[in-house]
């Protein structure tokens, strides 16, 4: 069970995000820096409590339309060997001291507990509040058994990020710039997660955050 402390982050997330959102290609933002807010998200715990797991939705404000991304993280306190590729950046935890945040589809931590959760034995964690489910977030899996992760790594699109599973050809496909929409399976895939967010109008809102095929 993730511990959610009320303390300090410096800098904030979101400052480490409005300098990194911009060099990923399914960026969509101009020149004008990001102007960030946490739209919502959930979390997944760590069974070893050691790796903080968060899917968050930030919107960015900065252009003619907001933009929402979809950006999974996760937060070390150590530095994940072979990842430096990956790395968001560091910040100084109120409690936990320093805090090495990765890209969250590059760490097995989180892609672990993302299969998992599609095959029903993880289940989603309100973003902000410690032992609380969250029930919004439903999942679906019609695979004939589990899946894993194999090599090569992640592989970034201009929408999405695609990780190749066991048993081949499976792809986890991570949505990465999201649009309120259907939240149902889509059509072809072997499972999917939905998730929600807020936006800037307060409206509540879904869309399919993952999807494996």
């Amino acid at each position: 069970m993730a511990l959610i402390h009320r303390t300090t982050l410096t800098p904030t997330k979101l400052e480490l995000l409005a300098v990194w959102l911009p060099t990923r290609p399914w960026y969509v933002g101009g020149t004008a820096a990001p102007a960030l807010t946490k739209a919502g998200g959930f979390r997944l715990d760590d069974p070893e409590g050691e790796v903080g797991i968060e899917f968050m939705v930030a919107t960015d404000a900065s252009g003619s339309a907001p933009v929402h991304y979809l950006v999974p993280l996760t937060y070390r306190g150590a530095p994940l060997p072979g990842a430096e590729h990956a790395l968001v950046g560091t910040t100084q935890h109120g409690v936990l001291g320093e805090r090495w945040v990765y890209d969250g589809c590059h760490d097995p931590v989180l892609v672990t507990q993302l299969l998992a959760l599609f095959e029903g034995k993880a289940e989603p964690q309100a973003q902000s509040l410690t032992d609380t489910p969250d029930h919004e977030v439903t999942w679906s899996y019609e695979g004939d058994g589990p899946v894993s992760v194999t090599a090569p790594g992640p592989v970034d699109t201009p929408e999405t990020t695609e990780l190749p599973l066991l048993p081949t050809p499976t792809v986890l496909h991570l949505n990465r710039t999201l649009r309120p929409g259907p939240a149902g399976l889509p059509e072809g895939a072997k499972g999917h997660v939905t998730g929600h967010w807020s936006l800037p109008d307060e409206t509540r809102v879904r869309a399919v955050f993952a999807v494996l095929r």
